[in-house]
């Protein structure tokens, strides 16, 4: 019976090694999931980004600040001149959390008064703004038990001391739903899946029946060919949007704070780079298998390294950086800007900056290789 089945054996493993491109997949794709699933999927919030605006400077506020950066939740990543400075740094997302600590606080502390400070944090991610509330509560409560306790030990009394209350303002999404959260994020996704899927897998089916040299010989040039191709997938991908957009705004009642204008030019940007990305899985897939296969590979990275589900700031620093690369990661954050927070390209185009840059260059690139395949 194997003599029988060693040549079908035999034929199989010589059709795996005549298609390489499918093999190096195969063999690359169990090893990427485990290190992206490994480092990238954290659970564990910390760490997150805090600017503090210190009004008393003595040393009960440092004291106090240094505890929140000691409890390894809140990194203090700068000092805030005006209240203003410290929330605009929670709009533009440079922070998550703001520490303000009124003018009069020490001096309360040591009269054993009640110390006022306000915590104000970015709700948008309701699983990242509820650790930041309970982390900065457990700081509070034990330095106001250590306030207390240094001043009865100091005056000899105890009862009279109040202590320190933290109280805290929860922005852009106050009940913390995470639908909100998911909302802007799953708009993104399905953006790039839309372009990316549709535009690889529309070139690489021409191609399979052999219709795309049938285009080529046409009285028509390679641009336009190309621009032909991806038109009608863009105006899918932007139909898909508005429809998310609906059931958001109606079903979900997910309303857009930003202007939408705004929203829809920033989303053709956006739209560029996977069209980009598309067209280059059109150029190096020989069949639709290949287009798929391609399309999973680049897609696991973005859902888990731009933020769409595990905030970035619980991930390694190489990790991070490796996020940058991906375009949704900067989407996600015009999204979310717009739509939850109401921000305009004041506070934005730190985002779209980038996105433009890597849209043109990989959009630029795929279409002179799909231009060279052509011809």
């Amino acid at each position: 019976m194997f003599g029988r089945i060693a040549p079908i054996i035999l034929k199989e493993f010589i059709q795996i090694r005549r298609d390489p491109r499918t093999l190096a997949i195969v063999l690359a794709m169990p090893a990427m999931q485990l290190l992206l699933f490994g480092y990238a999927i954290n659970t564990v919030v910390d760490h997150l980004p805090t600017i503090v605006f210190d009004e008393s400077r003595d040393a009960q506020s440092r004291a106090f600040a240094a505890a929140f950066h000691n409890s390894g939740y809140f990194d203090l990543r700068a000092q805030a001149h005006s209240r203003a400075e410290a929330v605009a740094a929670v709009d533009t997302g440079e922070a998550r959390v703001a520490l303000l600590i009124p003018p009069e606080f020490g001096n309360h502390l040591l009269r054993g008064q009640q110390a006022l400070a306000q915590l104000v944090v970015d709700g948008s991610d309701p699983n990242t703004a509820q650790t930041a509330l309970f982390a900065a509560g457990m700081v509070a409560q034990v330095q106001s038990g250590e306030a207390v306790a240094s001043l009865a030990e100091r005056l000899g009394r105890g009862s009279a001391a109040s202590g320190i209350e933290l109280r805290p303002v929860v922005l852009y999404n106050p009940s913390m739903l995470s639908v909100n959260f998911m909302i802007p994020g799953l708009i993104g996704l399905i953006l790039q899946f839309q372009t990316l899927i549709l535009t690889a897998f529309a070139i690489v089916r021409e191609r399979e029946r052999g219709t795309l040299e049938q285009l080529v010989v046409t009285p028509i040039r390679s641009w336009e060919l190309m621009l032909g191709k991806i038109i009608p997938y863009v105006a899918t991908a932007c139909m898909a949007v508005g429809v998310a957009l609906a059931v958001g705004r109606f079903w979900f009642g997910v309303e857009v704070a930003g202007s939408l204008p705004l929203l829809a030019a920033l989303s053709l940007i956006f739209l560029l780079s996977s069209l980009g990305v598309g067209l280059f899985v059109s150029t190096i897939s020989q069949t639709q298998t290949q287009a798929m296969q391609l399309a999973v590979f680049i897609m696991l990275p973005s859902v888990l390294l731009s933020g769409f589900m595990f905030p970035r700031e619980g991930m390694p620093f190489v990790i991070q950086q490796l996020g940058l690369l991906i375009p949704l990661t900067y989407f996600l954050q015009i999204l979310r800007g717009i739509i939850l927070k109401g921000v305009g390209m004041e506070v934005l185009w730190p985002n779209v900056l980038p996105l433009a840059l890597f849209g043109l260059a990989v959009f630029g690139l795929s279409a002179n290789r799909f231009r060279k395949r052509l011809g």
